[in-house]
């Protein structure tokens, strides 16, 4: 039998997948999937998996270390990989990534049917259960008393409420501003929560030329928020103008 036929495990990807990304950006987004699904490494609900160009290069040979570095670069650009340092030394420069599921929700939302075709794939090493081949199956939120009942995190109740009372136009499926939101809620935090922070915040910087700018999700849903959470609301000065004794 000739060594060029399949006897070894093989790099598989869904056409519909190749279709819209490119065939290296299916195939490294296929590989990055299977070693987040087993990943024990978590950060902010997230599943996260580290490697160097050069550790990827042994798992795809048949690209040079700069076409993996620009086909991971590609998909970091399209939102579909993301990207961080958790190393605690700053010597160490090695890169963690992960997918962002729900931006490939949207993406396989474009097809008519709501979904990409479950793939077969595996990388470097065969499937071992059925959930680790969807590349649009996400990996599960923090559930309630269940472990089948997802919690609704109100990203747009949130933004909305935000941009009504700014007067902004904030997005809520932007990623940063979701991140934001998500962590905040992981602790423990309620809609009521923050609602409360951006209602205390909008009361103290919204007609103040200098910090109007921090109403923004950055700011109000960052580490300060249970700071501005606790804050007791702005009391109004009342000045002897203000009121009319003549009347």
């Amino acid at each position: 039998m000739s060594r060029l036929l399949i006897q070894e495990h093989p790099v598989m990807i869904i056409p519909s997948l190749a279709v819209k990304l490119g065939v290296n950006e299916a195939v490294v987004l296929q590989q990055m999937h299977y070693w987040v699904m087993k990943s024990t490494h978590i950060k902010d609900g997230r599943k996260w998996v580290y490697n160097t160009y050069s550790q990827w290069h042994e798992q795809l040979p048949f690209w040079s270390e700069s076409t993996l570095r620009r086909t991971i670069n590609s998909l970091e650009k399209k939102g579909l990989v993301m990207s961080a340092m958790f190393n605690q030394s700053r010597m160490d420069q090695t890169k963690w990534y992960t997918l962002d599921y729900e931006k490939l929700e949207e993406l396989a939302g474009e097809d008519q049917d709501g979904h990409l075709p479950a793939p077969d794939g595996i990388v470097t090493e065969p499937v071992r259960a059925p959930e680790q081949a969807s590349l649009t199956k996400p990996i599960p939120e923090i559930t309630t008393k269940t472990t089948t009942e997802k919690i609704h995190i109100p990203f747009s109740e949130v933004v909305e409420y935000l941009n009504a009372k700014t007067g902004s136009a904030y997005k809520p499926n932007t990623r940063r501003t979701r991140e934001l939101i998500r962590a905040r809620w992981n602790e423990g935090f309620t809609l009521q929560d923050m609602k409360k922070v951006i209602d205390l915040k909008t009361a103290e910087w919204l007609h103040d030329s200098d910090w109007r700018k921090y109403l923004r999700p950055e700011t109000l849903f960052g580490t300060k928020f249970e700071s501005y959470l606790n804050q007791k609301p702005a009391t109004k000065v009342l000045w002897e103008e203000e009121f009319n004794f003549d009347d």
